[in-house]
């Protein structure tokens, strides 16, 4: 029998456990064109949040009762394509199933000699590309000048801060406890890391933990901390707004400082985007990224969680800041 995920209620406000629904049913059979794959390790990631809602988004919201869709890991485990032979492992947006059937579209062939699988779904994959993408399309570091990160201990932030000081920047992130603050200091090499949690005046410690100002910003959360970036900015700073997991899963219009006469003062800009906007860039970045993975100069974490069954309870956990690096679910 095979586990299928379905969305069974939009959630409100926080997801909860009971607005998914476990179904069991035979696996498919495969005809010609179509190759069967078997689910080797799915990620969960924030954006998911926004397409359980009913609203006009960039990408198309998920049906009610119908099985969610996330970047996927699977083993070919019989093919009647010839573009794929039993063995292989490819990527792609596929469903929470653990066998389903595809005709190969969308999908990407990852060498898993060449780097571990969950790579693929990581710093060698969308998570890797948004960090890179963002920060370079966008923020456009120079040399000597200040990046800070926030959500800074995640998927996308831990990779973001590891590029600055590759480009010969300072960076500041701010992550949620004191033991991711260590690991941003230790691991990913940033300069100085703020506790959220545990700061009562986030304009103040950014304010000393960036004491030339902040030329570049990389939002991953919104809200108030971002408030507290906004009130420390340079002439011609940068926001990259990639995620508002602050706010995701808020029932009611979040108030926030007015960020136009911050804008105009200091003649900056901010700019929201998705890492699909750079689709035609996607050789040259994980090519770039490759080589500086073989070279030593980037490391990743991850959170990983085994068993079909978790993976609603580890999505749920990423809005209680329970994972460093990617979270993901091995099968």
């Amino acid at each position: 029998m095979n586990k299928t995920i379905l969305l069974e209620k939009r959630p409100v406000g926080k997801p909860q456990l009971s607005d998914f629904k476990f179904v069991s049913n035979e696996v498919e059979e495969i005809s010609t064109g179509e190759l069967l794959l078997k689910t080797t390790y799915v990620s969960v990631d924030p954006y998911l949040r926004g397409r359980m809602s009913d609203v006009k988004s960039y990408t198309p919201s998920f049906e009610l009762h119908k099985p969610i869709t996330s970047g996927i890991i699977a083993e070919v485990i019989d093919s009647k394509n010839p573009a794929f032979k039993k063995g292989d492992f490819v990527s792609g947006m596929l469903a929470w199933k653990e066998f389903q059937k595809s005709n190969g579209e969308g999908l990407l062939k990852v060498d898993a000699s060449r780097a571990a699988l969950s790579a693929y779904l990581g710093i060698l994959g969308m998570t890797g590309l948004t960090a890179y993408l963002g920060l370079t399309e966008i923020g456009k570091p120079k040399k000597g000048e200040t990046i800070v990160v926030s959500g800074a201990a995640g998927a996308v932030g831990s990779i973001v801060g590891q590029i600055g000081k590759i480009l010969g920047c300072r960076v500041v992130g701010i992550a949620g406890s004191d033991e991711k603050v260590a690991l941003l200091k230790s691991k990913f090499g940033f300069d100085e890391a703020i506790n959220y949690n545990t700061t009562k005046n986030m304009t103040a410690a950014i304010k000393e933990a960036a004491p030339n100002g902040v030329d570049v910003y990389f939002d991953n959360v919104g809200g108030p901390i971002s408030d507290a970036v906004l009130l420390n900015i340079n002439q011609f700073a940068r926001f990259i707004i990639c995620g508002a997991i602050s706010v995701y899963n808020s029932t009611e219009l979040p108030k926030s400082i007015s960020v136009q006469p911050f804008l105009i003062k200091n003649s900056a800009l901010m700019q929201g985007f998705i890492v699909f906007n750079y689709a035609e860039k996607y050789p040259a970045a994980i090519k770039q990224l490759s080589i500086w993975l073989a070279e030593g100069k980037l490391t990743y974490t991850e959170t990983i969680t085994e068993g079909f069954d978790t993976i609603p309870q580890a999505f749920l956990d990423l809005f209680e800041g329970k994972n460093n690096g990617k979270m993901l679910i091995k099968i």
